[in-house]
């Protein structure tokens, strides 16, 4: 395991290389992210996600997560069918059909790996049908991909699914935090610079409340990451995405309030990184139909587990 200088040393690195990089796949390759993920996953997850949530970076990182979850590394050119709430409603009147997104890699890939229904399965890219997705984040590449699942066969081994999702929700969750980090610089920064009434608005307290609680608020998330590292499993996973889902709504609302009326305009950068966290929430489960499903299960349970010895 990295220590921490060793671990600030490799951020530095790899957000070096991801800003303003052309190719962010490219980029990551360049600073040895599969052997990273092979070697130190844990600590290689939330360096390069937290880097492309800073950078804003458009890359298939999360099919290298899901794929080396699966143990399906060595399985060359494989893309990932991520689940998302949008789609598998959209797709659930048809029981023979299974639907996602994939990011860009699946224009290049062979195989199609899947997570639906807690199973990990694969298929042929060529028996799917693969459209570009816009939506809110156009610059996310993602596709819509759609299949029937006649054509799926099983990999993994037995509960590799549920293990590849809670690490994509953790690597997802770190996406989240290092574009909400951003915000807050980005907030931060106007406020120093901004002028009114003859003094920068950073000096009024109503901003400096709004800068405070969004910092409170990220730092309690990464709180929340380093305790689902350090008791790994599904139930951690979850919470973590979840509160991630929600820390974006706060920083966000916090954050566009400090920036006024350039918080809502596309001439700003701020609302590049608004978007990618109102999408990144879609992935492996948003923060509100998490939460329903972890109250779902504790009612059935009757019991509260103990997630973290204080």
């Amino acid at each position: 395991m990295m220590d921490a200088a060793e671990r600030s040393l490799l951020a530095d690195s790899v957000r070096s290389a991801l800003d303003d990089a052309a190719d962010a796949d490219a980029a990551l390759a360049g600073v040895g992210w599969p052997d990273m993920l092979s070697t130190e996953p844990d600590d290689a997850i939330a360096i390069v996600f937290a880097a492309l949530g800073r950078t804003c970076g458009t890359a298939s990182a999360i099919d290298d997560v899901v794929a080396h979850a699966l143990g399906a590394s060595h399985r060359a050119r494989s893309a990932v069918l991520i689940p998302t709430v949008l789609v598998r409603a959209r797709a659930s009147g048809s029981a023979g059909e299974i639907a996602g997104v994939a990011t860009s890699r699946v224009l290049v890939a062979d195989e199609l790996l899947t997570l639906c229904d807690g199973t990990a399965c694969s298929m042929a890219v060529g028996d799917a049908e693969v459209e570009p997705l816009g939506g809110i984040d156009p610059d996310a590449r993602l596709h819509s991909v759609r299949a029937d699942r006649t054509s799926l066969s099983q990999v993994g081994r037995e509960g590799a699914a549920a293990d590849a999702v809670a690490l994509s929700q953790r690597a997802i969750a770190h996406q989240i935090s290092g574009a909400c980090r951003t915000m807050l610089d980005l907030a931060r920064e106007h406020a120093l610079t901004r002028v009114q009434f003859g003094r920068p608005v950073a000096r009024f307290q109503a901003v400096r409340h709004r800068l405070a609680e969004a910092l409170v608020a990220v730092e309690a998330l990464d709180a929340v990451l380093d305790a689902a590292r350090d008791a790994p499993g599904v139930l951690t996973a979850q919470l973590a995405k979840a509160h991630a889902g929600r820390t974006a709504r706060s920083v966000s609302a916090h954050c566009q309030q400090v920036l006024a009326g350039f918080g809502f305009t596309t001439e700003h950068p701020f609302h590049r990184y608004l978007k990618r966290t109102m999408l990144l929430d879609t992935l492996f489960g948003s923060s509100d139909d998490l939460l329903v499903g972890i109250g779902h299960t504790l009612l059935a349970q009757r019991a509260v587990p103990t997630l973290i010895e204080l």
